[in-house]
C-alpha cells in the first residue's frame, strides 16, 4: 500500500500543475501523481490544439476571464524558460456578416473588462493582417494569441514534475475508495492525507465516490481538425468567426500550428463514451448505457438548444462542410487543400442535471480530505499555471 501526503488523479496539464503547484508549497510532503494511461498527456491535453487563447470570449465575473491572460503569459515563459517554440502569431476574430456585429461589440467589451490588448481593425486594416481575411465591415485583432505544441509541453512538466520529487504513477487508475477511505487502484491502495481529482473524463465519478458531484455528469464531444497541405506561410494568422457565446465551443476556425501550417475546426460531435475517438473502437457499454439516454432526454428538453448544436455539430462531419464554414473566414479555401483529418481529442464537458445545461466556467468541488476538479474545459491549457494556484489556495483554505 502506497502512502503520500498528496495524492494527484489524473497527470493531464492540470494534474501536472497541480502537483507541481504542491510540491513548491509543502517541500517536506510527499506528492503522487496517479495516471492511468503508459504516460501523462495521452487525452485532452496532449491532443490539445495548442492555442494560447488571450482571454476576451468570457465574463469578467469568470475564473477563466480571472486565469487566461495570466495564463497565457505564464505559459510563454514557461516555453522560453525549456526550450519550447512559441508562435505569436495572434487572432484575427471577422464578422461573417452584420450580425455578427454586436457579437463583436460584446467581445471588445470583454476585452477592455478582462483588460486583454485588442485592437479593433477596419476591412482594410484585416487585410493586412490576414490578406486573405473576409470581414464585414470591422474585426478585432488580438496579438497576445499564440500556438505552442502542446506535446512538448506536457513532456517538459512531467519531466519537471519527476525532477522536483513528484511520484508519477503510470498504468495507475484511480477507482474509487474503498471503505476505510483509500483511493483504490488496480495496484491495490493509496492511503493519502488530501487526494485532488484531476481525472478530466471520469472526474464526476471519481468525485461521486467521494461523496461530490451529485448533479453533475460529464458529457464528451469529440473535437477533430481537418489539416491543410498548404505550404507555411499560406495563412499568417489565426482566424475565427464571432462565436455563439451561448456554448462553450468556438465555430470552424483556422488554427496555425507552431511549424506555421493551417488547420480548420474543431468539431464539436456529442460521443456515446467517454474514450471514442475511434467512431466503433473500443466502445464502453458503461458509458453508452449512462450517456444515452441523458442526449435524448437533451434532445427532448434541454435547458439550451441542444437538438440545434448537436444537428450543426453532426454536419462537421463532412469535410466538404466544414471546408464551406471556414470558406466564410478566408479567401482561396479550397476543398482539395483539405483531405487529411487529425488526431481526435475529446472535451470532457460538465452537465448540469438540474438545470439540463452546459456548465460553462471551471467547477470545483470539495472538503479537508479531497478537492474535484469537476470542469476543466478550455481554455484550460492556457490557464493551467495560475488555475493550478487557485486550486491549492482552495485546499490550503479547507485542510
Amino acid at each position: 500500500m502506497l502512502t503520500t501526503d498528496f495524492a494527484v488523479a489524473g497527470a493531464g496539464i492540470v494534474g501536472l500543475q497541480i502537483a507541481l503547484e504542491l510540491r513548491r508549497r509543502h517541500p517536506d510532503c510527499s506528492v503522487a501523481l496517479l495516471e492511468k494511461e503508459p504516460e501523462p498527456g495521452l487525452h485532452a491535453s496532449g491532443r490539445n490544439s495548442g492555442v494560447l487563447h488571450a482571454g476576451f470570449y468570457y465574463g469578467a465575473d469568470s475564473l477563466k476571464a480571472r486565469f487566461t491572460l495570466v495564463g497565457n503569459r505564464r505559459m510563454k515563459e514557461y516555453c522560453a524558460a525549456h526550450g519550447i517554440p512559441v508562435r505569436n502569431s495572434g487572432k484575427l476574430v471577422v464578422a461573417r456578416g452584420p450580425a455578427d456585429l454586436a457579437g463583436l461589440d460584446e467581445l471588445r467589451r470583454r476585452g477592455r473588462a478582462n483588460g486583454v490588448p485588442l485592437e479593433e481593425v477596419d476591412e482594410r486594416a484585416a487585410r493586412e493582417v490576414e490578406p486573405r481575411a473576409r470581414t464585414h465591415e470591422r474585426a478585432l485583432f488580438s496579438p497576445e494569441t499564440a500556438t505552442v505544441d502542446p506535446a512538448r509541453v506536457m513532456a517538459a512538466l512531467a519531466e519537471e514534475a519527476r525532477a522536483a520529487g513528484v511520484r508519477v504513477l503510470c498504468g495507475c487508475p484511480a477507482l474509487g475508495r474503498d471503505a476505510a477511505g483509500r483511493l483504490r487502484t488496480p495496484g491495490g491502495a493509496v492511503d493519502a492525507g488530501f487526494v485532488v481529482n484531476a481525472a478530466g473524463l471520469h472526474a464526476d465519478r471519481l468525485a461521486r465516490a467521494f461523496g461530490f458531484a451529485p448533479h453533475y455528469r460529464i458529457l464528451p464531444f469529440k473535437g477533430l481538425y481537418l489539416h491543410s497541405d498548404e505550404p507555411p506561410g499560406a495563412l499568417r494568422t489565426n482566424v475565427y468567426p464571432v462565436p455563439d457565446l451561448a456554448y462553450p465551443f468556438l465555430g470552424v476556425h483556422f488554427t496555425l500550428t507552431v511549424d506555421g501550417h493551417a488547420k480548420i475546426g474543431p468539431t464539436a460531435v456529442p460521443c456515446l463514451w467517454r474514450e471514442q475517438y475511434a467512431w466503433l473502437g473500443r466502445p464502453s457499454l458503461r458509458d453508452a448505457a449512462e450517456t444515452a439516454p441523458l442526449l435524448l432526454s437533451l434532445l427532448a428538453r434541454g435547458g439550451f438548444d441542444f437538438r440545434r448544436l448537436a444537428a450543426e455539430e453532426l454536419r462537421k462531419c463532412r469535410r466538404r462542410y466544414v471546408v464551406a464554414r471556414a470558406a466564410e473566414l478566408l479567401e482561396g479555401v479550397e476543398e482539395r487543400h483539405y483531405r487529411r483529418w487529425g488526431t481526435p481529442g475529446i472535451r470532457a464537458q460538465l452537465l448540469d442535471l438540474r438545470t439540463r445545461t452546459l456548465v460553462m466556467d471551471f467547477r470545483l468541488e470539495g472538503d479537508a480530505r479531497s478537492m474535484h476538479v469537476l470542469n476543466a474545459v478550455s481554455p484550460a491549457f492556457t490557464c493551467s499555471a495560475p488555475f493550478a494556484v487557485y486550486v491549492c489556495d482552495q485546499i490550503d483554505a479547507a485542510a
